[in-house]
């Protein structure tokens, strides 16, 4: 990818440090329209990849992989087809998905569904409250059943940076590889947080490049400003 924008790095100023050779620059969760709390179409998830940066974008739509298949090819970078998922004890990200999760049902059968497609389970913002976050009852048994592949150690929108801490230090008590999202809502948002990784070639070397990361972001959870738009309609099958 070329260098971020001047108006991208105003917003991140960490975009305008120089990428490493050989690495790239993901983002292990974000969102589209598809997300239904969320209303960044193509046309602007495109533009903030450009701006940004970013190599590798893991669109994560809440109980959705029809906005990352659609996207896949089309934008100017690479695409993980995610899904963040609701379970009856918080949320679950898949990463590398095929086939869509229903939600709604328990958090080991959202792993083993994530599992069984060959994808990745990833656990987003395991202690902000605000966020969904999976219990850590459930967090820790699905741990111990060898079920979670990576935990969310930086969340961008999470406000209060000890919840962030606590999750880097669970990561590591549990000896699972960190990631970092911006959890974008807004196009804006995309380049506030990403690990920057050696490049990888599908979801095994995913998780062994992911334990060489650096986390690099910043709390960044700004509203949209309103304008008029039309925004297309969306399913999620």
């Amino acid at each position: 990818m070329p260098a971020a924008s001047a108006e991208a790095i105003g917003r991140h100023p960490h975009l305008a440090e120089p990428a490493r050779s050989g690495w790239v620059r993901v983002d292990l969760h974000s969102h589209t329209m598809w997300s239904g709390d969320c209303t960044t179409t193509p046309d602007e998830v495109e533009e903030a990849v450009v701006a940004s940066g970013i190599d590798v974008l893991c669109i994560t739509d809440h109980n959705a992989i029809r906005g990352a298949l659609e996207l896949t090819g089309q934008l100017p970078c690479r695409v993980v087809v995610g899904e963040e998922l609701r379970t009856h004890a918080g949320e679950v990200i898949g990463l590398f998905l095929t086939e869509r999760v229903p939600f709604g049902v328990s958090a080991p059968e959202a792993a083993a569904r994530i599992r069984a497609q060959g994808g990745l389970v990833y656990i987003p913002h395991p202690f902000d409250p605000v966020r969904h976050n999976l219990r850590e009852t459930e967090l820790r048994a699905l741990a111990s059943e060898g079920l979670v592949d990576a935990l969310e150690t930086f969340n961008a929108k999470t406000s209060l940076a000890h919840l962030n801490a606590q999750a880097a230090a669970l990561a590591e008590e549990l000896d699972l590889p960190g990631g970092a999202g911006s959890d974008a809502h807004v196009p804006e948002a995309l380049g506030a947080a990403y690990v920057e990784m050696p490049d990888f070639d599908g979801p095994e070397s995913f998780i062994d490049a992911l334990r060489a990361a650096v986390v690099v972001g910043h709390h960044f959870d700004r509203p949209r400003q309103w304008r008029a738009r039309i925004v297309p309609s969306t399913t999620i099958d």
